[in-house]
């Protein structure tokens, strides 16, 4: 944020300075500087590309570090704040190959390096003992649909709480999705609702919980009733993998050592900025020009609210998809009607609360789930992981850690008020929480006292919270039934325009940072062909898919045509 204060490396220009520079089929111009936008200006960079972004609020979107102003003292850095705890998965791929180019002082292997091992996470629920997990970090030599109905039934027996019926129904639904073929895949589980999918009104509390809410609301911000089958069980699958050692990149779990500014964005708009991109921070795409069957022009508001029409070669739209839905004119909607499906993605809240703890509270040495949390909180304490003294770096000196947090359900009533989170005030949420946090983990209440709390910090991006014009600038693309039909290409009917965000199709089909990097990626691979340049393409990292299940998936597309329900379909089978 420092970076981004007046005259400093990220401030606009004067007002009417060239905004582009000049060049013959080489200006790109990226309307939006988050994890899309990055990506797309850093692979075009690379190839010699003439970058420019445009980015409304700060670099690194909703993965950007959101000091809380004021609070730093004695020399100390502001408290760090954010939009949600930062996530690795060890089955990304694409945004660990990009850390690995960004340089970092000491490291090897750049930013990448400053990832680190989060090897627990505590699965909480009120009246019951925590349930600890240590996540594997090891593999498996053979894959066989004996050995995954053993490991699906090992992995979902949590506490012995989930009868054992429940259990082997999970298990082998989860199995008939790993030897699914992709017609299958594609054309019934898109269709069904995971809670279909699943039975979920007919099971037991703990199987609803454990075994369904655990994989949408607390991870994905999704509600199991409209999320397609399809998106969360292949994250169930690709999690599964991961523990297993099968194509992951590293550990299961992983976060930074520090802020996500100081530890990864910071340096990559340093490495930017020395291949020759520019930013131009505080201005908003407002419209997009089109004639003659490409775009002509991008219109802009500068950061004093100025109007200003930008010229480009190609144009390359980074924002959300809630931000992007307002710029699809008629015209661009008829050159390529895609476009106009993209008002019917729909979004979700998914933010972050932040305690300042005056001690350090290392709760577990990774994530924690509050399974029986009405908002499906989930959270991290994350001075344990940080590489710099917390008290000594950053706030007044008596801040000794941050537990992060993120809520997921803004509409459920809580335990305190009765109200959702989107109807409290911020006070009130921040009581919400405490008492859900409490009434989850074993011994909550001496665990995170009152007098524990020195501060606490709601994403920005809520506003007038408590009140009816509660808003969130800041949503999440959600993956409801059938969304995947109306989800872009990065390539656009239209030869210039080009579209990079976690909306677009990416074979995570989630939004996350990994999506939003492959969606960069393929941006740019698409800016590379309309340019005609001889430079490699990008490399675009898949999702991992088991070799030893590919006869099953093949045998199962068969089956598809056929009109038959998978071969290990058995308990209640689901007919295409």
């Amino acid at each position: 944020m420092t970076a981004l204060g007046a005259g400093g490396p990220l401030a606009a220009p004067a007002f009417g300075a060239p905004l582009v520079a000049s060049g013959s089929g080489r200006r790109v111009a990226v309307l939006g500087g988050g994890m899309a936008g990055l990506t797309v200006a850093h692979e075009l960079a690379e190839r010699g590309f003439q970058v420019t972004v445009y980015e409304r609020k700060s670099l690194g979107g909703k993965a950007r570090s959101i000091p809380v102003a004021g609070t730093g003292s004695g020399g100390r850095r502001d408290l760090p704040g954010e939009h949600g705890f930062r996530f690795f998965p060890g089955f990304y791929l694409n945004v660990p190959d990009t850390m690995r180019r960004i340089p970092f002082p000491g490291n090897p292997n750049g930013v990448h390096d400053n990832l680190v091992d989060a090897p627990e996470a505590i699965f909480a629920q009120a009246g019951r003992p925590d349930n600890k997990l240590i996540l594997p970090d090891g593999g498996i030599d053979s894959i066989t649909p004996e050995a995954l109905r053993a490991a699906l039934k090992t992995m979902a027996n949590v506490a012995g709480q989930v009868p054992w019926w429940e259990i082997a129904f999970w298990a082998e639904k989860m199995l008939v999705f790993f030897t699914s073929g992709e017609l299958r895949r594609r054309h019934q589980w898109e269709y069904m609702p995971y809670s279909e999918y699943l039975q979920m009104d007919k099971m037991s509390e703990a199987y609803r919980n454990i075994l369904v809410r655990s994989f949408t609301s607390t991870l994905v911000a999704a509600k199991e009733t409209v999320a397609s089958t399809r998106t969360i069980t292949m994250m169930v699958e690709i999690f599964l993998w991961t523990m297993l050692g099968r194509g992951n990149e590293g550990a299961p779990d992983r976060v930074l050592n520090g802020p996500t500014n100081e530890a990864w964005i910071d340096p990559w708009h340093t490495l930017l900025t020395s291949l020759g991109v520019e930013f131009r921070v505080g201005w908003t795409v407002t419209g997009l020009d089109y004639s003659g069957g490409r775009i002509t022009g991008a219109r802009m508001t500068d950061p004093s609210g100025n109007a200003a029409t930008i010229d480009a070669d190609h144009y390359v739209l980074a924002v959300p998809v809630e931000r992007a839905v307002p710029l699809m004119s008629p015209a661009l909607v008829a050159a390529d009607p895609a476009l106009g499906r993209l008002r019917r993605l729909q979004t979700d809240w998914m933010n972050g609360l932040m305690l300042y703890l005056k001690r350090k509270t290392p709760i577990t040495h990774g994530h924690l789930a509050f399974m029986d949390s009405p908002w499906a909180v989930t959270g991290l304490t994350q001075g344990q992981f940080w590489r710099n003294d917390f008290a000594a770096t950053y706030g007044d000196g008596s801040v000794q850690d941050c537990l992060s947090l993120d809520l997921s359900d803004w509409d459920a009533p809580g335990i305190v008020y009765g109200r959702s989170a989107r109807q409290c005030t911020p006070r009130q949420i921040v009581d919400e929480v405490l008492a859900q946090l409490r009434a989850n983990l074993d011994n909550g209440a001496a665990i995170v006292p009152d007098s524990l709390i020195h501060s606490w910090f709601l994403d920005p991006g809520i506003t007038g919270s408590g009140t009816p014009s509660v808003a969130n600038d800041e949503p999440l693309l959600v993956n409801t039934i059938g969304s995947w039909d109306d989800r872009p290409e990065a390539t656009t009917r239209i030869p210039n325009l080009f579209l990079a965000g976690d909306y677009v199709r990416v074979s995570i089909n989630l939004a996350t940072m990994e999506g939003a990097n492959e969606a960069g990626r393929k941006a740019a691979n698409g800016v590379l062909a309309a340019a005609g340049s001889s430079a490699p393409r990008v490399t675009i990292h898949e999702m991992y898919q088991e070799p030893a299940l590919a006869g099953f998936c093949r045998a199962d597309d068969l089956r598809y045509r056929l009109g038959l329900p998978n071969a290990f379909d058995v308990l209640k089978p689901y007919w295409p």
